[in-house]
């Protein structure tokens, strides 16, 4: 009996080990992420003196299925980069002027100068995307722009852009919890539209869109990196240092920097100007 307890004892540690051997992997701890989003915030700041030091562009084009995390994203890159450099591009719905103009006109304003990280937080792939799932663009328009599209980006890498385009992707499941936490949350509401409600029961749809978004405009020049994003915090960590190790950085020349001694008497503002905030704390 000792020896087919020890047996069956034995079995179990292999099951379970085997178990843990193919269970999902733990999620990050809080204190984990943020050491390593703060080595990647200080890589952020070098990669932004070298590319204001050298007159880089950059350009970095967000996609993905609402609730996929792009705002999250762009928020973790440019948290602690001067805005001055990195500039956030999300476009409104079009104009009736720019309705008539041409497809990527609109966007071409917005495109990175010397010195300057342009983020677009959805991009001319609307027409690919929503435009195209939701009957905003005819198949013939859909048709001509991802025809049109890659020649647009391989004009822009020839000019020097370092062109980025990411799809952020996340399963069904993840984004309908994350859709339904918007609607029980006042700081989120504000993130979900009629046009999400309509756009959340086209999964499909979109699917075959990006399969076709992808087949047309995946080039040398300008390929789509996916990003899976059930797991935020990784996804984030993933993207910035799949972004860090495209754009060629080193270290810019800087002066040392020290504090020169302050005059005295620092001045102080007169009571008669001062509005104290009531505390409620």
């Amino acid at each position: 009996m000792g020896k087919k307890k020890k047996k069956r004892e034995k079995a179990e540690r292999r099951r379970g080990e085997a178990a843990e051997e193919t269970a999902a992997p733990a999620p990050m701890t809080g204190k984990a992420y943020a050491k390593a989003m703060r080595e990647l915030h200080e890589e952020l700041v070098a990669m932004q003196e070298w590319v204001r030091h050298k007159g880089l562009k950059v350009c970095l084009v967000f996609e993905g299925r609402d609730g996929a995390g792009k705002g999250g994203v762009i928020k973790a890159i440019t948290e602690r980069v001067s805005p001055r450099v990195f500039r956030v591009v999300a476009l409104p719905a079009p104009t009736e002027r720019e309705k008539s103009q041409m497809y990527v006109q609109r966007y071409m304003p917005h495109f990175p100068a010397a010195g300057e990280v342009v983020i677009f937080d959805r991009s001319w792939y609307n027409r690919a995307g929503v435009e195209r799932v939701m009957g905003f663009a005819s198949d013939k328009q859909v048709t001509k722009f991802l025809e049109m599209v890659p020649l647009v980006e391989k004009t822009m890498v020839e000019s020097g852009i370092i062109l980025l385009k990411y799809w952020l992707e996340v399963s069904p499941d993840e984004q309908t919890r994350r859709l339904e936490d918007r609607i029980g949350d006042r700081r989120k509401i504000w993130k979900l539209s009629p046009m999400d409600i309509e756009s959340y029961t086209r999964w499909d749809d979109y699917t075959a869109a990006r399969d076709a978004m992808f087949e047309a405009t995946h080039t040398a020049w300008a390929p789509w990196h996916v990003v899976h994003s059930d797991d935020k915090a990784k996804a984030r960590l993933n993207l910035i240092r799949h972004l860090l190790s495209l754009v060629p950085y080193k270290e810019a020349p800087r002066e040392k920097v020290k504090l020169p001694k302050r005059e005295a008497g620092a001045s102080r503002v007169p009571a008669e100007h001062v509005v104290l905030v009531p505390g409620h704390y």
